[in-house]
């Protein structure tokens, strides 16, 4: 095709350019409370960039077992397991729910800003070398800022840059992984 170039793509890929915030998802068939009852939040996806030795499962093993890497005010600095109860910046308690091959999921607990009953799933993968790191978020239950645009607005604007900045220290760390 004249004039098309893999070049920018790639770079655009491997740079991160191409991931941003999309419209909410489907509530998870895997919510707690049941299908009927969830209530999608948003779903983001990061380049990792390429690491075309490390396998999906390797990243989030970095992040799991190094969890300082996530922005973690105490609790929870080395290795986390299901069940573990951490507390992220700003006071905001979680429970560590599940940790798969490539996947790592967090609950919010009382006393969370945003409430308990949010789920967010970290999925790594990989394909051709490129890594994504997905985040997908939901609740069990609506709260007082489910259908408030602004309140939904604000919150997944903070969410999307926070798991940026993450999606960012493992781009690096993802090298030692």
């Amino acid at each position: 095709m004249p004039g098309f170039s893999a070049v920018p793509v790639a770079l655009a890929l491997c740079a991160g350019l191409l991931a941003g915030p999309s419209a909410a998802p489907e509530p998870p068939a895997d919510c707690r409370a049941g299908p009927a009852d969830c209530y999608g939040l948003y779903t983001y996806g990061y380049s990792l960039g390429l690491h075309p030795f490390t396998g999906a499962h390797a990243v989030r093993a970095q992040l799991t077992d190094h969890f300082w890497l996530f922005p973690v005010s105490g609790g929870c600095a080395g290795r986390v397991r299901a069940g573990d109860r951490c507390e992220l910046l700003g006071g905001n308690p979680v429970e560590v729910e599940h940790i798969g091959d490539d996947v790592l999921q967090i609950a919010s607990l009382p006393g969370h800003q945003l409430g308990s009953g949010m789920h967010i799933r970290f999925s790594f993968s990989r394909t051709l070398g490129f890594h994504t790191l997905t985040v997908r978020a939901w609740q069990d239950r609506p709260t007082d800022c489910t259908g408030a645009a602004f309140c939904n607005t604000a919150n997944s604007a903070f969410a999307w840059g926070t798991w940026w900045v993450l999606a960012r220290t493992l781009r690096l760390s993802a090298y030692a992984a």
